[in-house]
């Protein structure tokens, strides 16, 4: 049985609608900075020493902003908003202005995912206009890789993680019809899928190193599942929970704990390597709709950030023993 969890840290207050997008950037023995993203298109930049906005940002024409990443150091920023849009800003000496975008056509809530193939260079996935299609660019030239479009009707892409395999750049998907699937983004083609959720697949996070994966949708439930040598799926025992809904699944990166955000207003944590309930964190009085870890070196600053439908961000310090 999970126990009760600790209270938060503190909770950041002032980004005025839901929490849909978070990230956080860490440099060096700095302290992290957080980035959020809003219902009503605002980006927010919080100074967690003073824990206030020292920046906000807006370039999404008050469309929901749902994804964020930094590209290099916290200079460059990447946004994803439900305005079509992927936005690249420099944030550097004080700028904060939007140098390139691109557009998407996907009117739909699946976030982009970016994967690091070299210094300087990056693969980044992002919804297309149809509905079951996913895009890959290169990053920073912009040139398109490959449209991932699968056989089939399994209705819109809902969540996708791209990582890198031996073999080359891999990318998961999860799609309205509740099942996943394996892209060789090199070849275009599936290797393999398989029924996760009797509902759509909300969200899922992928583990390269063990080879793992876990995906939640509106049930009571999070399917668990293993890629073996040939990339193949395969279901693993369900972990059943007490509430239906999951808006996000988050690993750290040390792969020691998964945290879940949940439309009753919880956020959970489990051991990854045997998914044991560790706690349930209670601070919120609305659905929680995003996640981000810290992975600072100074385990003081290992930070776990949620976002709420309340408007509010909490921040967390729980179980950073190396």
């Amino acid at each position: 049985m999970s126990r009760p969890g600790p209270a938060p840290l503190y909770t950041l207050r002032g980004a005025g609608s839901a929490l849909d997008a978070l990230h956080f950037s860490c440099c060096g023995e700095e302290p992290p900075l957080l980035f959020s993203g809003s219902g009503q298109g605002s980006i927010h930049v919080w100074n967690l020493i003073t824990r206030r906005a020292q920046k906000v940002l807006d370039g999404h024409s008050g469309a929901s902003v749902i994804w964020l990443n930094t590209l290099n150091s916290r200079d460059t920023l990447i946004s994803q908003g439900r305005d079509m849009r992927v936005c690249q800003w420099d944030l550097a000496e004080g700028r904060s202005e939007v140098k390139d975008s691109v557009w998407t056509g996907s009117v739909g809530f699946c976030r982009c995912s970016l994967l690091e193939t070299g210094p300087g260079r990056w693969l980044l996935a992002h919804p297309g206009e149809a509905m079951e299609e996913v895009k890959i660019i290169d990053l920073p030239s912009r040139l398109p890789v490959c449209s991932l479009v699968p056989q089939g009707k399994p209705g819109m892409v809902m969540c996708i993680k791209l990582w890198q395999a031996d073999s080359g750049p891999v990318l998961l998907a999860g799609y309205e019809d509740g099942s996943l699937a394996v892209w060789d983004v090199s070849q275009r083609s599936v290797l393999s899928s398989a029924a996760a959720h009797p509902e759509p697949v909300m969200c899922l996070d992928f583990d390269p190193t063990g080879r793992r994966g876990v995906s939640g949708s509106s049930e009571k439930s999070l399917s668990y599942w293993a890629l073996d040598g040939q990339h193949r799926l395969q279901i693993q025992d369900p972990v059943a929970l007490v509430n239906p809904g999951f808006s996000q699944l988050c690993i750290r990166e040390d792969r020691k704990i998964l945290a879940s955000a949940g439309w009753d207003h919880r956020i959970r944590v489990f051991g990854w390597k045997k998914l044991r309930p560790l706690a349930v964190l209670q601070h919120h009085t609305d659905m929680v709709l995003s996640l981000a870890f810290s992975d600072h070196q100074d385990t003081r600053n290992r930070l776990l950030a949620a976002g709420s439908k309340d408007k509010r961000i909490s921040l967390w310090s729980i179980y950073n023993q190396d």
